[in-house]
């Protein structure tokens, strides 16, 4: 089977569902292949799922900003419960972070004004659960941060995109990928697709999903993350909790589902694979969270691990191959790509259509500069 498209994106996590929704609702015949049996398995799936305006460099936090109308007032149809719904942020650091901390204040201001610089005291009455010794140098309060509904999100845009007439094909490995003409050429175990244009969504797999086509690797690095849950004290409410984070991003914790989630910020350099926890990555985070607060980790209710994958400057890489006509990159989302998915659904449709960046996103700072392959040859 040989079908036609406008358009052929390789991976079905939130990037390339994101693009395949904006061409779908554009008019471009969009044809999404994954190769799991369901889409987003990888790291869509395995996010800490937390919108913060103040978290990545200059152009990650554009994007941010830039998504949050989408997120908070999605159209309607796209979801049928909120994206996003209240948690709030709290960045905290003992003395000898205390400069840190106005050092990280002063540059989040630029963007969200709302961001409260904290004391010792002040902080310590919001979470009683922290040792004194934990943030005797205070901590920045971030109110606007949000939970992400992440599962209703990559789903409304998978539904938008089809209900446009684009194609979602599951089980769907890509086997190899050929420039024949003004067409690639994508074969896949479920067929073989040709458009103009391939999107390569593919996660920690889009540097070998290049080198399928003959296009040079833009130096992708896939790390694991490490994350757990686990039940809280008897007794105490946490639904009210903030997202608690060392300034030095060594850990951080969060109500999730009832229980309380937590990660060692761990970035182990991995392989594109199936991530798993490691042991000592989980005896770490234990360690840590029992060194700054009162908490005890006596069981574990569930354990995993997912990839973010960066490049060196830890911005994403979107934008058409300038070596190889048609074949253009949506990648490197590190751990960005939930919480930029609404902008970054845009500047990919855009830019795949070869047009400019949205004059939203412009106004913020982002160039296509920024975003394009060609800074990293």
């Amino acid at each position: 089977m040989t079908d036609r498209f406008d358009v052929v994106i390789i991976g079905g996590g939130i990037a390339g569902a994101g693009a395949g929704y904006e061409l779908a609702r554009a008019g471009k015949k969009v044809v999404l292949l994954e190769r799991e049996s369901q889409p987003g398995y990888h790291t869509t799936g395995r996010s800490a799922a937390l919108f913060s305006e103040t978290y990545g460099n200059a152009p990650i936090r554009a994007l941010t900003v830039a998504s949050r109308d989408f997120l908070m007032n999605p159209p309607a149809g796209f979801a049928s419960v909120p994206i996003l719904t209240p948690r709030g942020a709290l960045h905290i650091g003992s003395t000898a972070q205390s400069a840190e901390l106005d050092a990280k204040f002063a540059d989040m201001r630029k963007l969200v004004p709302t961001v409260k610089r904290l004391g010792a005291a002040e902080t310590q009455a919001l979470m009683p659960i922290l040792k004194p010794e934990a943030v005797s140098g205070g901590a920045l309060s971030e109110p606007d941060a949000m939970d992400i509904e992440v599962h209703a999100l990559h789903n409304g845009f998978l539904r938008g995109m089809t209900a446009a007439g684009g194609r979602m094909i599951t089980d769907a490995e890509v086997t190899g990928i050929t420039r024949t003409g003004a067409d690639w050429q994508v074969k896949s175990s479920k067929g073989v697709f040709v458009a103009p244009v391939v999107i390569n969504a593919a996660g920690a797999w889009s540097d070998v999903v290049a080198g399928m086509a003959g296009v040079k690797p833009v130096g992708l690095k896939p790390k694991r993350r490490t994350a757990v849950t686990f039940d809280p004290p008897n007794g105490v409410d946490i639904h009210a909790w903030p997202m608690v984070i060392d300034a030095d991003e060594q850990w951080y914790f969060k109500p999730d589902a009832g229980r309380i989630l937590l990660s060692p910020c761990d970035e182990t350099d991995s392989d594109p694979t199936d991530a798993q926890p490691d042991e000592m990555d989980i005896a770490i985070a234990v360690d840590r969270l029992e060194t700054v607060s009162n908490l005890q980790v006596r069981r574990l209710a569930a354990k995993w691990a997912g990839l973010r994958s960066f490049v060196d400057d830890r911005t994403v890489v979107c934008g058409f191959d300038a070596e190889k006509p048609g074949f253009f990159w949506l990648s490197a989302q590190g751990g960005y790509g939930i919480q930029t998915s609404a902008a970054m659904a845009r500047v990919a449709g855009a830019l795949a259509q070869g047009h400019g960046l949205p004059q939203d996103v412009a106004d913020l700072g982002v160039t296509e500069t920024d975003l394009s392959p060609a800074r990293l040859r």
